[in-house]
């Protein structure tokens, strides 16, 4: 019941997302059925100790976790039992002092500008509702820099094709307006009139199923991992969240300001946005090293 009450909180009170959400209930979930098992009888969470938890992690690092799901497991239960504490339920949180190494830091994945663009200035066919809709999905994601879960929320209502805007929701419910070019422009005013010839105008979200039902991340992920054909694309990963990185690296190696780039991509904090500041520096390296005639001569 707690949990439920906490979820709730989560949810209507702190503005989190359903995938945040979700997050934090299946690790207390996972977390209480660890103590249930071990302990032989239903357990109740409230009780938990700092040995129960910090067995539980032991157990997920021997399974082969990552040092990044462990880090999420005990805030999950370290904001659970806070919780708990604010409203009078407990006067302790077992897991505030439970520190899990950072994981090292890895450059985001991105796509070279001249193969996503050589991507998006091939033919296609611009009669099939379907192939409009997922080349119009990898153009939003390249050009807009927007996360898979604001893509699929984007509301119709939302695009302001005339003045080149649109609002997406963010992480903790932020809103934020995003440009857009001409391009953009043309392919969403022509998506919107094939959707009227089908029939499907009728639903909020700009980016349907054929039957106009919603689409669901396992969907957007298929349709990029198509498009983003490996023999032309040459990135470790094929996936939304690329497009994203690819987004911030292009902006930033044609001049854009960095400020400007973490309020596109809707960072909070400026430091999560730097990181692609690394990326835009590896490319200038790997081009002077290609491109200056002094570069591959040898010292001596």
């Amino acid at each position: 019941m707690m949990v439920e009450r906490y979820l709730t909180y989560l949810r209507c009170e702190l503005n989190y997302s359903v995938h945040t959400v979700s997050s934090y209930s299946r690790d207390i979930r996972q977390f209480a059925d660890y103590c249930s098992n071990t302990a032989g009888t239903d357990f109740n969470p409230v009780n938990a100790t700092n040995s129960n938890i910090r067995a539980w992690i032991a157990t997920l690092s021997r399974r082969g976790d990552s040092r990044r799901t462990l880090r999420r497991k005990v805030q999950s239960l370290r904001s659970f039992y806070k919780y708990l504490m604010l409203m009078g339920v407990t006067d302790r949180n077992p897991a505030v002092d439970i520190a899990i190494a950072r994981p090292t830091a890895t450059l985001p994945a991105f796509i070279r500008s001249e193969e996503i663009n050589s991507l998006l200035d091939s033919e296609y066919d611009t009669t099939d509702l379907i192939e409009c809709r997922n080349r119009l999905i990898i153009t939003l994601l390249y050009t807009t820099g927007m996360r898979r879960a604001e893509l699929i929320g984007l509301l119709d209502r939302n695009i302001d094709t005339s003045r080149g805007e649109l609002k997406v929701l963010g992480k903790r419910n932020k809103e934020r307006v995003i440009p857009f070019g001409n391009e953009l422009k043309s392919m969403i005013d022509h998506y919107r009139a094939l959707r009227r010839e089908k029939g499907i105008d009728h639903a909020p979200q700009l980016l349907t199923r054929p039957d106009g039902q919603p689409l669901y991340a396992r969907i957007v992920n298929s349709i990029v991992g198509k498009i983003l054909d490996p023999d032309a694309i040459h990135a470790p990963r094929r996936s939304p969240h690329v497009l994203r990185h690819t987004f911030a690296s292009d902006m930033l190696n044609n001049g854009a300001d960095l400020n400007a780039v973490q309020q596109l991509l809707g960072h909070s904090s400026l430091s999560t946005t730097q990181i692609y500041t690394h990326i835009s520096y590896r490319e200038l390296k790997q081009n002077y090293q290609l491109a200056h005639p002094r570069a591959q001569k040898k010292g001596g």
